[in-house]
């Protein structure tokens, strides 16, 4: 059941108002994968804003606040410089749009990697300020032990292995990751560790095919694939790639709109009218009574 919307008639906005429905928890995703088998393949895009999520929200189970807000939202040159206080932010703003999924918030970096306890008390005010279901971390066998701390604090954790934005500067870029059977080999034993530590979920971004599916063969918890396998227990994407709101996106992204062009033609029919001063909206002014 979808989410229905009312006119709020003192902001002319549409707010939604929740359906008889549940929002899905992070057991029940963490359910879907069974005995090695993931039947129904976990949704997940990216969302930033209200009025996203509320567009995103019925088709998705997982609905990602991904620190890619850095370039998407806000034009930096990477992830590293998000704070806390933007992905709080806009964390709280996609829980109040959606209700259907479960929501997830990056923890950026500098705000986890020092210690456990550091990592605490980061994921404790996202889970306070937003109302989010769990937090994503970057890292692999190094981040277990943090991983197991949330977790068994009451904090959920979904992991994030292959190709690790937040240390670009480390990798040299964004390549594909695992072409040398060490670095392969790595990249499966993290996945492996952070699974054993207690991620319900863990994203595998950038790899090469072979470990992308010897990860989800290899690990419990369902995997979520962003350019690595369709073979993986789910797939995500950030939302504003596949809509197209970018002229390069990265190439796995399978482009379904291209909405740029939509906006951009829109906006100039509206300049185009307002110069004539053809604009139609002037009838509908407001006149007082």
């Amino acid at each position: 059941m979808s989410t229905t919307f009312q006119l709020d008639t003192a902001t002319s906005r549409a707010n939604p108002t929740p359906a008889p429905m549940k929002r899905l928890t992070i057991p029940a995703i963490r359910q879907r994968k069974k005995d090695g088998v993931t039947k129904e393949p976990v949704v997940m895009l990216t969302a930033y804003t209200a009025r996203q999520a509320q567009l995103l929200d019925a088709h998705c189970d997982l609905l990602l606040v991904g620190d890619s807000l850095g370039q998407v939202i806000y034009g930096l040159p990477s992830s590293v410089p998000v704070t806390l206080d933007m992905m709080a932010a806009h964390g709280a703003a996609v829980v109040r749009g959606s209700y259907h999924a479960a929501v997830v918030v990056d923890m950026p970096f500098g705000s986890y990697e020092a210690s456990p306890q550091q990592a605490f008390e980061s994921a404790s005010r996202l889970l306070k300020e937003t109302g989010c279901a769990a937090v994503k971390l970057e890292g692999g066998e190094a981040m277990a032990e943090t991983v197991a701390f949330l977790t068994k604090r009451g904090i959920p954790v979904m992991g994030h292995v292959g190709l690790t934005p937040q240390a670009v500067n480390v990798l040299g870029g964004y390549n594909a990751r695992g072409r040398s059977e060490a670095e392969a080999a790595k990249i499966v034993g993290d996945a492996q560790a952070l699974a054993e530590a207690g991620a319900f979920a863990i994203v595998i971004e950038g790899v090469v095919e072979p470990i992308a599916i010897a990860i989800t063969q290899a690990v419990p918890c369902p995997t979520i694939g962003i350019g690595a396998s369709a073979q993986c227990d789910g797939q995500v994407l950030v939302t504003e790639d596949m809509l197209g709101m970018f002229e390069r996106v990265p190439r796995f992204v399978k482009v379904y709109e291209n909405i740029a062009d939509t906006i951009s033609g829109a906006a100039a029919t509206y300049a185009a009218e307002v110069r004539s001063r053809a604009f139609p909206g002037i009838e509908q002014t407001y006149q007082p009574k």
